[in-house]
């Protein structure tokens, strides 16, 4: 059983900490400050060859794993980018995965050398207002007609749908009391952001600001039968492609902000001085630090492994749901801490811990609540019965 990365593993690593380093704490604060899109942080990604760096070489891109996609969020987000610079390439690194696993070599052809070259910006369409965690409720539907289908319906916490030209969307094309189950009856799409069909409102929100989130108003919007992605009717098992990729990601993200703010946390604990002796001198500054730094650890390992078991071909349900849970977690305490070393200027902008405490609330809300992955593990791990 070997912990380390490669060699490769490691240069990767590297040389996305070296992409991100012209981006400094000041580009961040001013992108959070305006809500102005990273579009320079983006362009640098892109040119670099990073989008495509799960997809496959067939088609431009690095052909690698989950694993180092993860790597390279965990990079970004830990440069001091947070979830602002992740969120801004997130959706390339796991979204287009149903496309690549289910799509045709037609589709694949069309889709995937665009969104790599940063030419073709996608959004994620799945949460809805009146279903949220429970998708198999969603109510969008989508009706075959010559050609095609007419969707309509609504989304909500719909990311980078201000600057996306392309929607993975998914739609019941089965009401679901017609269905079997309630897993059957959805239908995946990948197709134009139409805006004379969707209308696009930005969510104001509490942190994150240079990344828009929005909801999303469907219109009778025409889809091209060649913009299905798989079989109509086995969307969700087209959709479990991106979800278990995006939980890993996400823990990634998580565990990278939460180091980023505790190396800050760190460095002003060395060089803070209040009664003639820093303030790391004392345990009560040092010992929260320390353990905040073992959990984060602990995080890493876990999203490593679930990382590696999908990339396995493994099942990786169970190690992918505890990776988001346990590094949101750590996470979010250690931002916390990095606010309460800092005292009032953990409160300042220009310290930058208030932002990525901010910050540190999307991955434990997002994709999925922490209370569900407890639901989850109960169930799928433990044999406890269904409580909801």
């Amino acid at each position: 059983m070997d912990f380390e990365l490669t060699q490769e593993q490691l240069a990767l690593a590297d040389a996305v900490s070296k992409l991100c380093s012209p981006f400094d704490a000041a580009y961040w604060r001013k992108c959070d400050q305006e809500g102005q899109f990273p579009e320079a942080f983006v362009q640098a990604v892109a040119e670099g060859g990073w989008l495509g760096i799960a997809m496959p070489e067939a088609y431009g891109g690095s052909g690698q794993g989950i694993t180092e996609a993860a790597l390279f969020a965990h990079a970004v987000a830990r440069s001091g980018a947070g979830m602002s610079g992740a969120s801004a390439v997130h959706i390339n690194l796991f979204g287009p995965h149903p496309v690549v696993v289910f799509g045709t070599d037609a589709q694949k052809e069309a889709m995937l050398p665009p969104l790599i070259a940063g030419k073709d910006r996608v959004c994620f369409g799945v949460t809805e207002p009146d279903a949220g965690l429970n998708t198999t409720a969603l109510k969008t539907r989508a009706v075959p007609v010559a050609g095609g289908y007419r969707i309509t319906g609504q989304k909500l916490w719909t990311s980078t749908a201000q600057i996306a030209n392309k929607i993975l969307l998914i739609a019941r094309t089965t009401p679901r009391e017609e269905a079997a189950r309630p897993t059957e009856g959805l239908t995946l799409f990948y197709t134009d952001l139409d805006r004379s069909a969707i209308t696009v409102n930005a969510i104001p929100k509490m942190g994150r600001a240079a990344v828009d989130s929005n909801a999303l108003f469907i219109d009778e919007l025409f889809v091209p039968e060649a913009h299905r992605i798989g079989a109509e009717g086995d969307g969700w098992r087209c959709l479990l492609h991106g979800l278990n990729p995006e939980r890993i990601l996400i823990a990634a993200e998580a565990v990278g902000l939460g180091q980023a703010a505790l190396e800050r946390a760190a460095r002003y604990a060395r060089e803070r001085v209040v009664f003639d002796r820093p303030i790391g001198q004392n345990q009560a500054i040092a010992h929260p630090l320390a353990e905040c730094w073992m959990a984060l650890e602990a995080a890493w390992l876990m999203t490593l492994r679930a990382a590696s078991r999908y990339d396995a071909g493994l099942p990786c349900g169970a190690d992918a749901n505890a990776a988001k849970y346990l590094a949101a977690e750590a996470a979010f305490k250690a931002c916390e801490r990095a606010v309460l070393t800092h005292g009032g200027m953990g409160y300042a902008k220009e310290y930058d811990v208030e932002r990525l405490f901010r910050e540190v609330m999307i991955p434990r809300i997002a994709p999925v609540s922490q209370e569900m992955i407890r639901n989850f593990i109960a169930e799928q791990v433990l044999d406890q019965p269904r409580s909801y």
